[in-house]
Formats: structure tokens, sequence, C-alpha cells
């Protein structure tokens, strides 16, 4: 009995210590698909790790553009008078453009003074009139400008598009917006192409066209440029979206238009009232509105009258003015 326990116990003893020295006897099938499964979900968590963080690298990087431009824009209303003639369209020089406004308060004042209007008033009104009217005048033809500009910019981003599905660079699909868009597009974008023919990356020949025309739509489509070349990405799904956004706020922009236009005609009926009835009056009697014009006290009367009409067509004005 001693010897069979004494021999169960060695093949107990040396059962064990295989499973203990080999241990493919206990099943490294098993162990070598645990490892394996560990090294796949080590493989994945590196793509994801890897994944998430050219996610957020392109977030920055969009982020960053973005702000870039909106300070860039916001830099840009504030504007010089060389900026002013530039964003205009114009060729003429600032010192001309100063100049004929001298030129002009001269002849104002003269005008004036041929009138019979005081002395003392004269200057006043020549020194306000060279002054504001070319403004204003240059101030409404950069606005005449950007407007055309906007009206054909979705149709110059389409282009693009199409350009760019069809397997066209770029470069190539803004030359055909050069050379086939209508104007004002067609000359901003082939100056696009000068800045690059000169050396400039696209990032910073696009910068030209929010020189020129320093308007959020075209802030738009500079980011989207910006982006696309520094970080990548679908350049004609975004630039189709741009388009999309561009016609919705031009449609916006038409219907505050048209529901603004009532107001925008009883500004021009109340503004212009009482030079009409003034016209009429001095028809029917001549000398009616004579101390008006040539007694101190109607002179004062006079100019704040004109104080409080200018006042008034500026408040209104105002007030039809939307953000879209």
């Amino acid at each position: 009995m001693t010897t069979i326990l004494l021999v169960i116990l060695a093949m107990i003893t040396v059962g064990a210590a295989g499973f203990a020295l080999v241990p493919s006897a206990m099943g490294s099938g098993r162990a070598d698909k645990r490892r394996k499964a560990l090294q796949g979900d080590i493989r994945v968590n590196r793509l994801e790790v890897d994944a998430a963080r050219s996610r957020e690298e392109r977030r920055k990087s969009v982020q960053q553009a973005l702000k870039s431009q909106t300070d860039a824009l916001n830099a840009k209303k504030r504007v010089s008078l060389p900026q002013l003639l530039f964003q205009a369209g114009m060729t003429i020089k600032p010192a001309v453009f100063i100049r004929n406004s001298i030129i002009f308060g001269i002849v104002v004042f003269v005008i004036l003074v041929l009138v019979q209007v005081p002395i003392y008033l004269a200057p006043v009104f020549a020194v306000a009139a060279g002054y504001l009217l070319p403004r204003m005048y240059v101030s409404r033809k950069r606005k005449k400008y950007q407007d055309r500009f906007l009206d054909e910019l979705p149709n110059a981003v389409e282009a693009i598009v199409r350009g760019v599905k069809t397997g066209l660079p770029l470069n190539d699909s803004i030359r055909v917006v050069a050379k086939d868009a209508k104007e004002p597009v067609k000359s901003e974008f082939g100056r696009v192409l000068d800045q690059q023919a000169f050396g400039m990356s696209m990032t910073e020949a696009v910068g030209v066209l929010l020189d020129r025309v320093p308007l959020p739509e075209v802030n738009f489509f500079v980011v989207v440029i910006t982006v696309q070349q520094q970080a990548g990405g679908n350049l004609s799904e975004a630039l189709s979206n741009l388009a999309k956004v561009l016609r919705n706020r031009k449609k916006m922009k038409q219907k505050i238009k048209a529901m603004s236009a009532e107001a925008k005609a009883s500004a021009g009926i109340i503004g212009s009232l009482p030079f009409v009835v003034g016209t009429l009056v001095s028809l029917v009697s001549p000398a009616y509105l004579g101390p008006l014009f040539f007694t101190p006290i109607g002179q004062i009367w006079l100019g704040v009258g004109i104080i409080m009409l200018v006042a008034g067509i500026f408040v209104m004005n105002r007030m039809i003015q939307f953000n879209y």
C-alpha cells in the first residue's frame, strides 16, 4: 500500500511539474488569442487617439483661421481715405481727391455768397459741403460696387465647385471664374491670380479679396479657402455649402429690402416735404418767406429746422438698416 501511495504521489508530482514547466500543456492557444486581442485593442486605441488628435488639430486650425479673418474684417471697418477710394473701385489718387474737394467747397462758397447767404454762414456750409458731399459720393459708389460683387459671388463660387468636382485644381477653377464671370468679380479674381503669379500662396492671395471687398460673405469664402489649404478637407463640399449660405443671405437681403421699402418711401416724402412746400409758397407769395432768409432770427430758426430735418432723416435711415 505504501509503495502504491508513493507511486501515485510521484505521478502527481511529475504531472504538476509538467504543467508548471510546459505552458503549452495548459492551452497556449488561448493565451495567444488573449495576447493578440490585447495587441488589437492597443492598435485600435492608438488609431482612435491619432484620429482624435487630428480632429483636435483641425478644430484648432479652423478656430485660428476664423479668429484671424474676423480680426482682419473688424480692422477694415475703420476705413481711411485711400482705402475708401480703393474699395470703391476708383483709380483717383487721394491727393487729387482732396484737391477736387477743396475746389468744390470754394465753388459752393462762391455760390452761397452770390445768393446772399450771410457771410458767417457761407464758410460753414462750404466746408461741410466740400468735406461731406465728396465722401458721401465715394461711399455710395463703394456700396454699389460691393452690391454688384455680392450679386455675382454665388455664381463664381458654384463655378469653382463645378471645376473642383471635375478634377481641376483650385487655381484653374479660379482662372475660369476670372475669365467668364461678370464684373467686378472677374477683375477681383483676376487680381488673386496676379498675386499668385508674384509668388504669394493661395491663402495670401485670396486675402486680397477681403482688402478690396471687406464683407462677411467674402470673409466666409476666404476662411473656407484658408482652412482647406492649412488643414485639408473636402473643398467642393465646403464651397457648395458656402454657395447655399450666400444665396440664402441674398434672399434675406432682398426680403428685408422689400419690407423696408415703405419706411424708405416715408422718409423720402417727409424729407422732401419742407422743400416742396417752401417752393410752392414762394411761387404763390414770393415775399412770404423773405424774413426766414434775410433776418437774423429767421436765419437762426432756418438753421435749427435744417438740423432737425437732418437728424430725423438720419434716425429714419438707421431704423431701416438691418444686420443680416
